[in-house]
C-alpha cells in the first residue's frame, strides 16, 4: 500500500459519521423496487407521494401565521429577516430571498439569504459545509442584530450550520424559526417557533430535494408573500409594488391598473406617465380622483400604503 493511500484511509477514518433518524431518511414502502418500474409508474409514485404535500403544510399553519407576525414586526422596526440553511434547503431559501425584490420592489436588505459554504454551494455540494458548526454560529454573529428574524432551513432539523447560527441569533436577541420536515426534530424547544412539516419518507430514500424541498419551497412562499401583503405591497390580489425591468412587466403595470381602476388602457397609461412610471401612485390617483402630486404626498403621509392613502384622501 502507498503512502498516498494510507494518508487517504487515515482521513477517511478521522471523519465523522451520522446516521440520521429523521423521516426522511427512512424507507418509503410505497417506492420498493423503484428501478424496475416502467417510466410511467415511476412519475406515478413519485407524483402521488408529492400529493401529501400541501395537506402537511396545511397542517402548520398556525406556526407560519405566527412566523410571518413575527417577520412583519421585525421589518416594521427596521430589521432584518434571515434565512440560514444548507444544501437544498438553503438554495431555497436563496431562491425566495431573491425573488423579493423583483416581484414586491421590497429592499434588499429586508431579506438575507445565507449557504453554507457561501455562493459557491449555490452550483456545487461543498465538502462537510453543513457540518460547521461554528461557521453558522460565526455568519450570525457577524451579520445578526437585536430584533431580527432568523429562520433556520434544515430538511432533517438537525444541520449543525442551521442549529449553530439558530443558537448564535438567539444569545443577539434575534427571534428564531425553525423549518424543517421532521416533527420530531431535538431542536423544536430551542427556537421561538417550530415548523415541522410532516412529509415522510422521500421516494428516493434520503433525497430531501424532493417532498422535503417542495414543502419548504411552499412554505417560504406562504411566508413571503403573506409578509408581503401585511406590509401593504399587495392591493387586493394585486402586485403593486413590482418593478418594471422588462417590456412583459411594464405591460403587467398597465393591466394592474386597469383592473384596479376599472379605467380603460389609455387612461392608464396617461396616469402611470404623469406619475413617472411610480404605479402605486398612479393608482391612488385614479381610484381617488385627486391630482398626482396629491396622490404622492397621501402616499408620503400613510408609509406608502395604498389604503391608508386613499383613506386620507377620502376624508
Amino acid at each position: 500500500m502507498t503512502a498516498g493511500r494510507v494518508e487517504r484511509d487515515e482521513v477517511a477514518a478521522v471523519r465523522p459519521v451520522v446516521r440520521v433518524g429523521a423521516p426522511t431518511e427512512r424507507r418509503n414502502p410505497q417506492s420498493v423496487d423503484l428501478d424496475l418500474m416502467s417510466t410511467r409508474d415511476v412519475l406515478t409514485v413519485i407524483n402521488e407521494a408529492d400529493r401529501r404535500v400541501p395537506a402537511a403544510v396545511a397542517a402548520v399553519l398556525d406556526e407560519i401565521a405566527e412566523t410571518v407576525d413575527l417577520a412583519v414586526a421585525a421589518l416594521r422596526g427596521g430589521r432584518r429577516v434571515h434565512y440560514f440553511g444548507a444544501g437544498t434547503s438553503g438554495r431555497l431559501g436563496v431562491l425566495d430571498a431573491a425573488e423579493l425584490a423583483p416581484t414586491f420592489n421590497s429592499p434588499r436588505h429586508w431579506f438575507c439569504a445565507h449557504l453554507a459554504g457561501g455562493p459557491e454551494a449555490m452550483w456545487r455540494a461543498v465538502e462537510d459545509a453543513e457540518d460547521d458548526e461554528r461557521g453558522g454560529a460565526a455568519e450570525a454573529t457577524e451579520c445578526v442584530r437585536p430584533g431580527d428574524l432568523v429562520v433556520g432551513l434544515a430538511a432533517s432539523g438537525r444541520t449543525p450550520y442551521v442549529l449553530g447560527a439558530l443558537r448564535a441569533s438567539r444569545a443577539r436577541g434575534a427571534g428564531t424559526v425553525l423549518l424543517c420536515a421532521n416533527p420530531e426534530a431535538e431542536a423544536a424547544g430551542s427556537v421561538d417557533v417550530f415548523i415541522g412539516v410532516d412529509t415522510g419518507p422521500e421516494v428516493v430514500t434520503g433525497s430531501t430535494r424532493m417532498k422535503a424541498g417542495t414543502a419548504q419551497k411552499l412554505v417560504l412562499n406562504t411566508f413571503s408573500t403573506a409578509v408581503m401583503v401585511r406590509l401593504g405591497r399587495v392591493y387586493s390580489n394585486l402586485m403593486i409594488d413590482m418593478v418594471a425591468t422588462n417590456a412583459k412587466l411594464r405591460g403587467r403595470m398597465i393591466s394592474i391598473l386597469m383592473e384596479a381602476t376599472g379605467c380603460a388602457e389609455e387612461v392608464c397609461r396617461v396616469a402611470l406617465q404623469q406619475a413617472d412610471g411610480d404605479l402605486k401612485t398612479a393608482l391612488v390617483a385614479l381610484v381617488s380622483g385627486a391630482e398626482v402630486p396629491a396622490a404622492r404626498a397621501a402616499l408620503a403621509r400613510s408609509a406608502d400604503q395604498v389604503r391608508g392613502a386613499l383613506a386620507l384622501l377620502a376624508s
